[in-house]
């Protein structure tokens, strides 16, 4: 095997036209207008979090969390611009990977596919559990139907909630003063039928919703974008009724103070608000659906930011006008401020519209793994089986079954809530790298195939005073994390080991900075690599020691089976 074979690259002109290995891309039903585009993006961006994370992050940024989700909608608009680039120029199916594959070579694109894979299983199973927690409410709330919690709760789930009240017990409190998640924990495991000396706990709700959306996914691209447009209605309905309904009740004293807690705690809830955003990369996904990528993909992209940004921003002061800050940091927040005030029907519609708006998200990014294995098998680095269509429905349909599998069976069993940010430090990895990519594109040879071109703003001077700036205010704001962060007499691993996020940062910081004085970088990807490199730093090191074995299972995949079976690698080599 020649080194060079690692880093073999796409050609941009063909990309749209053939795989890598030279032969027609199979084609795919091009139905997907800037409309359902548009709409998928809301689908995705407007989940849980607008019924939910909302809520802390209101409780401890106060109304001014208003102003938060401008901030990341601009810090997010930085990597949608990238990827809109990419979109255009490069409008096949595969997303971040496809993208990879054109500007840094083979086995950077492997890395970024197979941390997409564990992006999209594991946020998929984490959605999925939640579906059937909310469904369960509300068919508990709205018929009186009770589902046994031994069939509506995951094992693991089960087994350390019995483990956790029998200990409660033992000290003295009683099975109802304990929260209705530990009772049912508890009921679950002490009702469940034993066969084979096993506790039968299954998540049958989350093993539903998942294989019937796959089934539609599997069904094709125009039953999936009718179903996605009508959810899409439904939860736009529910939100402006919010906004219309909770406008009279809103006291604007409660807005006072706008920061109680100042700037510290409006940037509590910048992961949280940060990651309602980042489904819109779901969307390139399916470039080859798209009735026309090159204009569509960019403009959904920038559109559905757009417009849910301004929906945030809304519900968020309406939710905050109509009650003080200090009452929402609750998991159902937007319900609770209707019965608050009485309106028991708004807080209802909500509770259901919850339902609608998670199954929207789960189609949508059901509908995205297949299409980056799907890629990923052209290029030969997965079984060929990856990228066969279906002769019908011209879905990529191995790779649905084997997609909604993979989501099912984890959530029949497992609760995989220590892992869940595997998925969001996947999804930021993969952001870098596109931020990254568009700084190695060259824009003349991008504007002559008039592709969307990302805005050129020269940063030379413009990001080494904002890198001063936010060093002022870090020195202003927290005049203590200074000192205490690089204080290194604790010479154990385990305190240095939580400063590596911070410190490989600090270190990209300061390299870019220098870079793009030298060389006069584009302002908006230097921005979005640090912005996304920076929240990945919010995950901790555990995620990123998790994250990096993860990698290095991918490599022992790739250097086994993929180097050997790619359609890129030159003549001769291996």
């Amino acid at each position: 095997m020649k080194f060079s074979t690692l880093f073999r690259r796409k050609i941009i002109e063909t990309s749209s036209e053939v795989d890598a290995g030279g032969l027609k891309a199979p084609e795919m039903v091009r139905n997907l207008s800037l409309k359902d585009l548009t709409f998928m993006g809301i689908a995705a961006i407007i989940g849980a979090g607008i019924f939910s994370t909302i809520g802390n992050a209101s409780f401890h940024g106060g109304p001014a969390v208003s102003l938060l989700f401008v901030f990341t909608a601009i810090a997010c608009t930085f990597s949608a611009l990238c990827y809109a680039q990419f979109a255009s120029s490069v409008p096949l199916s595969g997303s971040a990977y496809t993208y990879a594959y054109v500007t840094f070579g083979e086995l950077i694109a492997w890395m970024i596919g197979w941390a997409l894979i564990v992006e999209y299983a594991i946020g998929n199973i984490a959605v999925a559990i939640s579906w059937s927690d909310y469904f369960t409410g509300l068919l508990r709330g709205m018929t009186g139907i009770e589902v046994p919690p031994w069939l509506s709760m995951d094992y693991l789930s089960a087994s350390r909630g019995f483990e956790e009240v029998n200990s409660l017990l033992a000290a003295g409190q009683t099975l109802s003063d304990l929260p209705i998640y530990q009772q049912e924990a508890w009921l679950a495991w002490t009702n469940a039928p034993v066969l084979a000396g096993l506790r039968c706990i299954l998540d049958i709700p989350a093993l539903a919703i998942v294989f019937l959306i796959t089934a539609l996914v599997y069904r094709g691209i125009h039953e999936s974008k009718n179903v996605a447009n009508l959810f899409v209605y439904l939860k736009l309905g529910v939100i402006l009724l919010v906004i219309v309904a909770g406008v009279f009740y809103v006291n604007p004293d409660n807005w006072s103070p706008f920061a109680p807690n100042g700037i510290r705690g409006v940037l509590q809830g910048v992961s949280s608000v940060f990651f309602a955003y980042i489904g819109f990369d779901a969307l390139s996904t399916t470039a080859e659906e798209c009735k026309n990528p090159k204009r569509d993909l960019p403009r959904a992209m920038i559109y559905s930011l757009v417009i849910c940004t301004v929906l945030y921003i809304l519900i968020t002061l309406v939710l905050t006008g109509m009650v003080s800050y200090t009452e929402l940091a609750l998991g159902d927040p937007l319900s609770y401020v209707f019965e608050r005030v009485g309106l028991h029907w708004v807080s209802g519609i909500v509770a259901a519209s919850a339902v609608v708006a998670i199954t929207s998200v789960l189609l949508v990014f059901q509908l995205g793994q297949p299409r980056i294995w799907m890629s990923m098998s052209r290029d030969g680095l997965l079984p060929r089986k990856f990228a066969r269509l279906h002769p019908r429905y011209r879905t990529p349909a191995f790779s649905t079954i084997i997609t909604g599998l993979l989501v099912a069976i984890p959530a029949l069993f497992m609760n995989l809530k220590e892992v869940t940010d595997l998925s969001s430090i996947g999804t930021l990895f993969a952001f870098i790298v596109v931020c990254a990519g568009v700084l190695r594109m060259d824009p003349k040879e991008v504007k002559k195939s008039g592709a969307f071109t990302v805005p050129y703003f020269n940063g030379r001077w413009v990001l080494p005073v904002l890198f001063i700036i936010i060093t002022l205010i870090v020195l202003v704001q927290f005049p203590d994390w200074f000192g205490t962060f690089f204080n290194f007499s604790d010479d154990s691993f385990e305190s240095f080991s939580h400063k590596i996020p911070m410190l490989s940062f600090i270190g990209l910081s300061v390299f870019m900075v220098k870079e793009t004085f030298v060389k006069n970088l584009s302002l908006i990807p230097v921005l979005g690599l640090l912005t996304n490199f920076y929240l990945m730093t919010e995950l901790g090191f555990s995620n990123w020691a998790f994250f990096f074995l993860w990698l290095m299972a991918g490599l022992v995949v790739y250097f086994t089976y993929g180097v050997r079976h790619s359609k890129a690698k030159p003549v001769g080599a291996g």
